[in-house]
């Protein structure tokens, strides 16, 4: 019989302030067992007992390698949640670098947002469980140490800090437990596939498996074929027979990203799929039973799209039984720094810590974001490359539409602050002071006109190093059309672009 692992007994070490009686109580509320220990040697007395430890970190990350260097002298590695000043960015990100599996403001005391650190703990002891069952030899109390990337696919490395993301991820996560379908609507690179798995990893349908099919992204006679599967010999190349989406997601989730784009024709087969829970692989005369969830998304309004003939209204009232409405990023700012500091660490090489220095954070907290969170990664890894130091400065940052930048001065004391997430959501309010070495009276002009020069020698760099203008375009992360729209910006704004012609 499988076992599924959760965190219950929680050490907690706080070496600078005692663990409130009613805090205890609250989180006892949630079925963690709380047990304080206040130096290094009752934390290895109480190792045996407990499946999880929270920790809070100050200054330095020094008392959480002591920590790892116990718990692996005793064979027992625990998944650690670190409790970090809100200020205190690099500390974060070298935590994660360390192998915590949540990070947490000292004093973020929500039940949501400790439901969430819960569950990162046991999702940990779940894989560690996973890949102790695979390897028979493995002794029951050697748990590895619990890898930095997502555990399991996007889900569990997503950031949903934003007041409005977490009441995203509220909604989806109650929907989880039923088995309805469901639409997720939002723009394009906002993170529809993100929700999905959020919603897939929160159900009870967590171990089966998870299937996304782009309708957009494949040709018309292979969709069907992708969906249902076909027999062999049931066309001309046709050598073997081929389980559809539907087949490989039995007992799991399906993903149908970008629904909107389907062919009406194929739409109405969806619809019975959907309704008769049978799926008919092409060239077969018989029904294969399938039990699976499916998830939908799409950037279009589905509603004008019934107007307008494109989609089925009968498919889109079976799909819609529970709508998730993605907002772009521009409308859940506080999500902005904490995926920045999660994606430096998933771009960032091997052991190299990244600090982002007080004008860019302010230069990406400004920014609009119109292709949201795909947008905001593409400006990640290019500051990476270019950043040969290690501190991220606005000259590292090239945006794709850095226009939008607006024109104002840089507040002495930002509503936002510095503070990076793994695998959920860690913050639901968001604070922070500027460093006393701030330049109080920096101008955003200055700051763009920085950003255009870089902008300008990286593409001059882009162009020089490769054979043609869409092969510079690809290298930037950006559209040729956008390639030819900064060219022709940078010229009209009196930059020397002859070298180019």
């Amino acid at each position: 019989m499988t076992h599924n692992p959760a965190v219950k007994n929680l050490l907690w070490l706080d070496p600078f302030q005692s663990l409130p009686a009613s805090t205890s109580a609250q989180l006892g509320a949630l079925g963690l067992v709380i047990r304080p220990v206040r130096t290094l040697e009752d934390f290895t007395l109480s190792l045996p007992w407990a499946n999880g430890l929270v920790v809070r970190l100050q200054d330095n990350d020094q008392l959480l390698v002591e920590l790892q260097t116990l718990m692996a002298q005793q064979q027992k590695q625990l998944p650690v949640v670190a409790r970090i000043d809100r200020r205190q960015f690099e500390l974060a990100i070298s935590a994660m670098h360390k192998g915590v599996v949540h990070v947490m403001p000292v004093d973020e005391w929500t039940l949501p947002a400790w439901q969430v650190a819960k569950q990162s703990m046991s999702d940990a002891l779940h894989t560690a469980s996973d890949l102790a069952s695979s390897n028979p030899s493995a002794s029951a109390s050697s748990v590895p140490s619990v890898p930095l990337a997502p555990l399991s696919g996007a889900a569990r490395s997503v950031v949903y800090v934003d007041p409005a993301s977490l009441h995203l991820l509220a909604l989806a996560q109650r929907v989880a437990q039923t088995q309805v379908t469901v639409l997720i609507q939002g723009p394009t690179g906002a993170g529809k596939e993100v929700l999905a798995r959020v919603v897939h990893e929160s159900s009870p349908r967590a171990r089966g498996p998870f299937v996304a099919l782009n309708c957009a992204a494949l040709p018309e006679h292979l969709i069907e074929d992708m969906l249902f599967g076909h027999e062999k010999g049931s066309f001309t190349g046709a050598a073997k027979e081929h389980r559809g989406a539907f087949e490989q997601a039995h007992g799991g989730t399906l993903f149908l990203d970008e629904l909107a784009e389907m062919p009406v024709h194929l739409q109405a087969k969806l619809l019975r799929v959907l309704q008769e829970r049978q799926v008919m692989r092409l060239g077969s005369e018989r029904a294969l039973a399938v039990d699976v969830r499916v998830v939908a998304a799409t950037n279009k309004d589905l509603r004008q799209a019934i107007v307008d003939k494109e989609f089925r209204e009968d498919l889109y009232f079976r799909i819609s039984t529970f709508k998730l409405t993605v907002p772009p990023l521009s409308q859940r700012r506080g999500d902005i720094l904490p995926l920045v500091a999660q994606l430096l660490v998933r771009h960032a090489q091997s052991g190299r810590v990244l600090h982002i220095s007080q004008e860019a954070q302010w230069a990406l907290h400004q920014y609009a974001w119109p292709g949201n969170v795909r947008e905001l990664e593409n400006v990640v890894m290019r500051a990476v490359v270019l950043c040969t130091g290690d501190t991220i400065t606005p000259a590292h940052l090239m945006f794709d539409d850095a226009a939008t930048l607006p024109v104002m001065s840089m507040p002495e004391a930002p509503a936002f602050a510095p503070m990076p997430v793994m695998n959920m959501p860690l913050v639901s309010s968001v604070e922070s002071d500027m460093d006393s070495d701030l330049d109080d009276d920096l101008e955003a002009s200055t700051l763009h006109e920085e950003i255009k020069n870089s902008e300008l020698q990286i593409i001059m760099t882009a162009i020089k190093t490769t054979c043609s203008r869409m092969e510079a375009a690809k290298k930037l992360g950006i559209s040729p059309r956008t390639l030819r729209y900064k060219l022709a910006k940078l010229k009209e704004n009196g930059h020397e672009l002859a070298w180019l012609n």
